[in-house]
């Protein structure tokens, strides 16, 4: 197999797909009212929503009894017959979003044995942001007994000739329909293809074509060193927390059962960084349990050079209450402003107490940060073209600095594979 390549792929089968697909598990964190909403679309069918953890919840004192329940639903769904399997197969997708635009992915299994997350992996698949290890073991205790994965995983290639996805989308008429519908709670619209031998070969070739040796030092104007051919996009500690499970696993197998066990690989959803409808939002930040101008004032002091008229530095706005103010800094530590926020409110975090989380949306952060309290960070967004090399030549950049787009167009849960 090669790094990206073919699965044997789950899908539910005589179910309301629309019931069945639920947005990321990552998703609306600060927001429990979010997927009391989904629980109330999705009763009374099965449901992805089932068999995953909203983060949401992660720190309920119920954990242990919801990652039992999660296991053993998923292995009534399996008992039960609800799945029908496509052996040694692979998935295109067309995500229709909330703003109208189309973006277009290939669903697969990535070999754990080509991903390194660690700080200066030269692995043919890497993190494109700093990967907090703390967030680990809570994902590791849902899947190192879980029997299925589902994925929100979006791994980018940085496929400027549109050789993997768009070849698929040129003869996508000709493609089995594996499923047609509306997302919930306002998620857009998905459609899904069943690979015929051809698409699969040009998926593969594609993938190998952006290892070539020639091709890349042209691109990145590097040689030597590990080639950077896939970048994880969305689900960082989703995909790590896999590798985690599977390094300890395969302690326990021998070298034979390591080539062919199910758990050395994990599902995702392979897309093109250059595909049109992928923008790069900002991640903002709300820090709850503190006082905002008390925190304001503590800026000043860790950046002194930090100033509200525009100096040319890195541009970050603040929220609380009703109030909203723009500063700048100049001579930031940071190549970008995500990394200089971040910078401080650890710091602040640390020696101040109060919690932080990671908003996808002004407005959300806004009405957040209107309750007493708490204060809101809003950053900008950075461009998408320069991640690959940003990344090949600097490493991974701070945790948390971008999103691909807005939390109602995440990847929603629609195939499975077992795991056990």
């Amino acid at each position: 197999m090669s790094i990206f390549g073919p699965a044997d792929i789950l899908l539910p089968k005589n179910t309301d797909f629309s019931k069945w697909s639920v947005v990321a598990c990552d998703q609306y964190t600060s927001e429990p009212e979010y997927w009391e909403k989904a629980a109330a679309e999705a009763e009374g069918a099965p449901s992805s929503l089932n068999i995953i953890f909203p983060e949401a919840y992660l720190e309920n004192k119920d954990s242990v009894e919801r990652i039992k329940k999660i296991n053993e639903t998923m292995q009534s769904y399996i008992d039960g017959g609800i799945f029908e399997e496509y052996g040694n197969s692979m998935v295109y997708v067309e995500r229709r979003q909330s703003d109208g635009r189309t973006r277009r992915g290939i669903v697969g299994a990535v070999d754990l044995e080509c991903y390194d997350f660690s700080a200066g992996s030269q692995s043919p698949i890497r993190a494109t942001e700093g990967t907090i290890l703390s967030r680990i073991p809570p994902r590791q205790r849902v899947r190192e007994n879980a029997p299925l994965e589902l994925p929100h995983i979006i791994m980018l290639a940085d496929d400027r000739e549109r050789r993997i996805a768009e070849s698929v989308e040129a003869r996508k008429d000709e493609l089995k329909l594996l499923y047609d519908f509306d997302l919930m709670l306002g998620g857009g619209h998905v459609t899904g293809r069943l690979l015929d031998e051809k698409a699969v070969n040009d998926v593969l070739t594609g993938i190998e074509a952006l290892a070539d040796d020639d091709e890349y030092n042209a691109k990145y104007g590097v040689s030597g060193g590990g080639k950077l051919v896939l970048a994880v996009g969305d689900g960082n500690h989703s995909l790590a927390t896999a590798k985690t499970c599977w390094e300890e696993l395969k302690k326990t197998l021998t070298p034979e059962q390591r080539k062919t066990h199910p758990a050395r690989y994990a599902l995702a959803e392979l897309m093109n960084l250059h595909d049109g409808a992928l923008e790069f939002e900002a991640i903002h930040r709300v820090v709850f349990g503190t006082e905002p101008e008390a925190m304001i004032e503590a800026m000043k002091e860790y950046y002194p050079q930090i100033t509200e008229e525009d100096n040319g530095g890195q541009c970050v706005g603040v929220v609380y209450g009703d109030t909203e103010k723009t500063f700048y800094i100049k001579d930031a530590p940071s190549v970008i402003a995500a990394g200089t926020v971040q910078r401080f409110i650890d710091d602040y975090i640390g020696r101040n107490g109060g919690t932080v989380d990671y908003i996808h949306g002004g407005d959300v952060t806004r009405s957040l940060a209107a309750e007493p309290g708490r204060i809101g960070f809003i950053l900008g967004s950075m461009g998408k073209d320069q991640l690959f090399e940003t990344v090949i030549k600097d490493g991974a950049l701070p945790r948390k600095t971008f999103s691909m787009g807005e939390a109602a167009d995440k990847r929603y849960y629609l195939e499975a594979r077992k795991i056990r």
